[in-house]
């Protein structure tokens, strides 16, 4: 991949993004508080790449991933997909809008209908959006299956007769049914046993050459995202905290939340096991009343008094930023 190139214009553009959930109590349901779960980030992906977002569980990835396919509507900020606010598009631009940006969740049997075939589930949307002609829908969902790793055969079972790796990889087919150009990765592995994690990696980096996607991969963990990623955004509490390619991320973490997320993460090293460590102390502070200033400032080991004071932006420059005033050498 052409990084100087694709980082001319980005595929998509998240700009001040937020996301608040209001609370809701009396008689008169009045909104008393809000949570914010994503509170103002500005993210580019660009096109070919994968986009790693990672993060403790409740620090507002997987909103982003939804609100980004519209599955959830903004606060406040703008999406830009191709340079287009998705917010003021018509109702046919948005249609043929979503049919470049596709999802695939992280529990593969849930979000599957038990009802239906794999044929059926893959040949919906096909059907939907009209991307074949009605008597090409078979051949087609038999083309995807192979692109997937799926026999032909398996269009006529239902999702409760396929192991895990395998519903995963219908949801895979039914996201490319679209021929997106986009696709979020919502913590796909998760749910998978070990052994078939790897496969359905190395099947998202199989087709993402062959077929020229873009991947915004959100996951909490770091192997894969390792694994897979061009680039990794760390997210705290609503917030972009870091970002940077892989490797230099990896090597040189500059905010103090990254270092203890590579701290927990195990190195087959036996080198290595004395080298010093950020151990993160408490809980993650609620998203309905986030710390004043540095939200990370209540569990950080180089927290000072300017931290409770100000929320620091992402400093740096476009390759790798951080948002921290002391960051790590």
């Amino acid at each position: 991949m052409d990084n100087e190139r694709n980082r001319l214009s980005p595929l998509l553009t998240l700009d001040s993004l937020k996301k608040y959930y209001p609370i809701r109590k009396g008689i008169l349901n009045r909104t008393v508080a809000n949570v914010k779960a994503v509170d103002g980030v500005d993210l580019n992906v660009f096109e070919g790449e994968t986009l790693g977002l990672v993060g403790e569980s409740g620090c507002g990835k997987s909103t982003i991933g939804k609100t980004i396919v519209g599955l959830e509507q903004p606060t406040e900020g703008r999406i830009l997909y191709a340079g287009q606010d998705v917010s003021k598009l018509s109702s046919d631009e948005m249609i043929r809008l979503r049919t470049n940006m596709q999802i695939v969740f992280q529990d593969p049997y849930a979000s599957l209908n038990p009802r239906k075939t794999a044929g059926e589930l893959i040949g919906e949307p096909l059907k939907v959006h009209r991307i074949v002609p009605s008597a090409d829908i078979s051949k087609e969902v038999d083309r995807l299956l192979e692109l997937v790793g799926l026999p032909r055969g398996s269009k006529n079972r239902y999702p409760h007769e396929f192991s895990g790796g395998q519903r995963q990889r219908i949801g895979i087919a039914r996201a490319l049914s679209l021929r997106p150009k986009l696709i979020v990765c919502d913590e796909p592995v998760s749910a998978l046993d070990v052994s078939i994690q790897a496969q359905v990696l190395n099947l998202l980096k199989q087709l993402q050459q062959e077929l020229n996607l873009t991947y915004l991969f959100i996951a909490h963990g770091l192997g894969a995202v390792k694994y897979v990623s061009d680039r990794i955004a760390v997210m705290y509490l609503g917030k972009i905290v870091e970002i940077g390619p892989t490797k230099e991320l990896f090597a040189n973490p500059r905010h103090p939340y990254t270092k203890a997320l590579l701290d927990a993460y195990p190195i087959p090293n036996p080198h290595m096991r004395g080298r010093e460590k950020i151990v993160l102390q408490g809980d993650v502070p609620s998203p309905v009343n986030p710390p004043k200033g540095c939200r990370f400032h209540t569990r950080c080991p180089l927290a000072r008094p300017e931290c409770q004071q100000r929320d620091p932006e992402l400093f740096g420059d476009d390759r790798h930023s951080y948002a921290c005033f002391f960051s790590i050498d």
